[in-house]
């Protein structure tokens, strides 16, 4: 089962599917997490790096090329082999996160990102067995945001003004809707969203 954790910067999708692969685990399934666009590939985790370092003052569309090609480099030497033995993928994020950031948020045409997804990745990536969007008052969001102690604060994104995040916000929102994507609210302990998960999930 290939399973997508969705949601804005600081909602707490990492968390989440660390947690619910622990959970798999104890079960005594195989589980892999990826991190898009990082993950297990050295190849990934250098366009990773390339793509986050704002010093690079990439165009989005570079951007969004990048990031389709981490993805194909992470499903077809991570988590295929997976899926192939009956195991289970969750991964934080997946191409949502390029139509809400690139798409919604920096201008590039929704219709030309989906285009390129689906001409470079197969339908078994595009549309994931299970998946969730979480959500955060924006408020709340950034106060976490502004609490964390990693360098995240200084990347490509985390980094742009306030009108780009507010568009990215709205965007999961519309993102959810148009293709009927869960909701779930971020904001109570991180064991009653796992809760809310596995009971979403069905596991």
């Amino acid at each position: 089962m290939y399973i997508v954790i969705e949601g804005q910067d600081a909602t707490g999708k990492s968390t989440q599917v660390e947690m619910l692969a622990s959970y798999l685990r104890e079960q005594g399934k195989e589980v892999i997490t990826m991190h898009e666009p990082d993950g297990e590939i050295d190849s990934a985790h250098e366009l990773r790096r390339i793509i986050k370092d704002k010093n690079y003052n990439l165009e989005p569309m570079t951007h969004v090329l990048l990031f389709t090609a981490a993805r194909q480099e992470l499903w077809r030497k991570l988590a295929e082999p997976v899926l192939k033995r009956g195991g289970y993928v969750i991964s934080a994020r997946n191409w949502w996160s390029t139509l809400a950031y690139q798409g919604y948020g920096q201008g590039i045409s929704r219709n030309k990102i989906i285009r390129i997804t689906k001409e470079s990745m197969p339908e078994s990536y595009v549309k994931p067995d299970k998946s969730a969007i979480l959500t955060l008052d924006e408020k709340v969001r950034l106060s976490r945001q502004s609490g964390r102690d990693d360098n995240s604060k200084g990347d490509t994104f985390e980094s742009k003004p306030s009108e780009f995040q507010h568009k990215v916000d709205a965007a999961y929102l519309k993102i959810a809707k148009d293709l009927a994507i869960p909701t779930v609210d971020a904001s109570p302990s991180v064991d009653e969203i796992h809760q809310q998960l596995r009971k979403l999930f069905g596991i």
